[in-house]
């Protein structure tokens, strides 16, 4: 059997040096540990003896004292130098002349804020907010949100320009809330846009939310839909406070349908399988690790051996939680695409109904105003632009691909 010294001469380092590790977060979890670096957002689930092995490697002792005190603790010899070798592939390690990476121990700006908002106390304003919308939603008929609102203006720019714009702000209130609920925590996170299937999205990264416990993880992942039903009642409220003589007024409609979209933005996050949020609640009350790559690879397969082809994935390596979830969670997968797609349709109702009376007015010319036919053509346009701006990003994906599969070959 080879020694600690050994195993140090054939992995090319030092067995009697420390080893220089980042400052790291751990979260056990029974017999796994989470393990990672907040600041590079790099999280790995070791067994809990090879947690503790890394946990004395980073409290300074040398890799031969650690090797020794792990067959010492455990009974069994590690080869400490090929975990030397795993933990510096995932970026645990760092040079000897390289500085440490910064740790999560200065102040976390907002967490007040989030601390405040996220509160009994808000908590119960909340669930005020809602009550009154929904008794006013049954008390007064057509206060409900609804899509026939839509034509709220008699221009059909000024219309779709509200729904189009009128969302961002909404959006990224639903972002801000994950990032609130988040900071509330002490953690750090960032926005950036990225896209899902058809849509654009804005989205949170929270980093070391997996290294917090499992129950305080829920709130950061919900807070974003919690808000999304605030904004209707609000909306709603709002909307019913600015009557006119008991009619709603056209901004009162504009709200509403404002209001609209936002119960389809909810309806959308049920598409977990999409990696929405539920999708991550989903993920961490099943205690999984990576179900949606599991689960896209276990699909693959299930559709080769339907054809008679041999299955492509190896799925002894994925996590065993991942690969027995993924076992019924897969065929959701492929069920969610179709669903993704019937979603879509009903989304665009509306606003395939405001298409077809803009072409009316270019059918039928001489029941439309100069003003009518103006309007219609700049909202044409704009549909065009919106277009242009969901496709180009994907066109431009697949050509830089091909061209790096050109350069390659």
């Amino acid at each position: 059997m080879p020694t600690v010294a050994d195993q140090g001469q054939d992995a090319g380092f030092d067995p009697s040096r420390p080893v220089p590790i980042h400052p790291l977060s751990y979260l056990d979890e029974g017999e796994e540990v989470t393990v990672g670096r907040r600041d590079a957002d790099t999280y790995v689930v070791l067994p809990a003896d090879g947690a503790a092995l890394l946990r004395r490697l980073e409290e300074g002792i040398s890799a031969a004292e650690a090797a020794d005190w792990y067959q010492q603790t455990y009974g069994d010899p590690v080869d400490i130098a090929d975990f030397v070798d795993t933990i510096t592939e995932l970026g645990f390690v760092r040079d000897d002349e390289g500085p440490a990476a910064a740790t999560d121990s200065g102040p976390v700006r907002w967490q007040r804020l989030g601390r405040a908002i996220f509160s009994p106390a808000g908590a119960v304003v909340a669930l005020a907010l809602v009550v009154a919308a929904v008794v006013e939603m049954l008390r007064v008929p057509g206060l409900a949100p609804r899509y026939t609102y839509i034509f709220f203006s008699k221009s059909m720019v000024f219309n779709g320009v509200v729904i189009a714009f009128g969302q961002i702000p909404l959006v990224l209130l639903h972002e801000a809330a994950h990032a609130l609920a988040g900071r509330r925590l002490g953690l750090r996170s960032r926005l950036s846009i990225g896209r899902r299937l058809y849509y654009l999205v804005f989205l949170t990264t929270l980093n070391g939310l997996v290294t917090v416990e499992r129950r305080k993880r829920y709130l950061p992942m919900l807070a974003g839909m919690i808000t999304d039903v605030l904004v209707v009642s609000a909306l709603t409220l709002v909307a019913d406070l600015i009557r006119d003589h008991g009619a709603l007024t056209t901004v009162g409609k504009m709200l509403l349908v404002l209001a609209y979209f936002t119960l389809l933005r909810l309806a959308w996050q049920l598409m977990f399988y999409l990696e929405t949020d539920l999708y991550y609640v989903a993920v961490t009350v099943l205690g999984c690790v990576d179900l949606q790559k599991a689960a896209r690879r276990v699909a693959y397969n299930n559709l080769s051996r339907l054809v008679g082809r041999a299955p492509r994935y190896d799925e002894s390596e994925f996590h065993p939680r991942d690969r027995d979830v993924a076992r019924w969670y897969s065929w959701l997968v492929v069920f969610g695409y179709t669903a993704s797609l019937g979603m879509l349709v009903l989304a665009v109702v509306p606003l395939t109904i405001m298409a077809r009376l803009v072409l009316d007015r270019f059918i039928h010319p001489e029941q439309a105003t100069t003003g009518g036919l103006i309007d219609s053509s700049v909202f044409l346009l704009l549909v065009v632009a919106q277009i242009t701006l969901l496709v180009w990003p994907s066109y431009r994906s697949r050509r830089a691909a091909r061209a790096a599969g050109h350069a390659s070959s």
